[in-house]
């Protein structure tokens, strides 16, 4: 399985633009930039008058960035693991990953211990090509039984999803 580094590349970006302009309009703002003067326009004339002239620009610009920062912490929020209930089982995953390794193109496959041992989540991802039935038949009839077996007790339920791709 590939690691998935999406989140934290995708973060690491959006962070850095954001400490990039911070760090300007703090160094702006302090006139420590070399070459500007203190009272030297931001933005061109025109756009200040056009902005000026219609003020609603500026409130759709604030709600803007307002909404964008909401879809970042969440995104943040969501990718530090916030939310999701019990903890990953590594030995599950493993045991998971070679149970299906004679299928072609899984994109996900996790499993997590929910509560004191009470329940067992397991998640999987496959493209729509692979054989559905066979999956879920190995999973109920093999894998699952084993993965509870060494992960948990036996007779904890068991949450299967399984999620096919277009």
């Amino acid at each position: 399985m590939r690691q998935y580094s999406g989140n934290r590349i995708g973060l690491a970006i959006v962070g850095t633009i954001l400490l990039i302009a911070g760090a300007y309009a703090y160094l702006r703002g302090q006139n420590l930039l070399p070459g500007l003067a203190p009272r030297a326009k931001v933005l061109p004339d025109a756009a200040a008058e056009s902005i000026a002239a219609q003020p609603w620009m500026l409130w759709l610009l604030a709600l803007t960035l307002l909404v964008l920062a909401l879809v970042s912490l969440r995104w943040f929020l969501l990718s530090l693991g916030w939310g999701r209930r019990g903890a990953r089982s590594g030995t599950g995953t493993a045991m998971l990953c070679v149970g299906l390794k004679d299928v072609e193109g899984l994109t996900g496959a996790a499993v997590r211990v929910v509560g004191d041992a009470e329940r067992l989540n397991v998640h999987l991802a496959c493209p729509s090509s692979a054989d559905v039935g066979t999956i879920v038949n190995k999973l109920d009839r093999e894998i699952v039984g084993r993965i509870r077996r060494e992960v948990c007790e036996d007779d904890r339920g068991t949450v299967v999803r399984l999620h096919v791709r277009r």
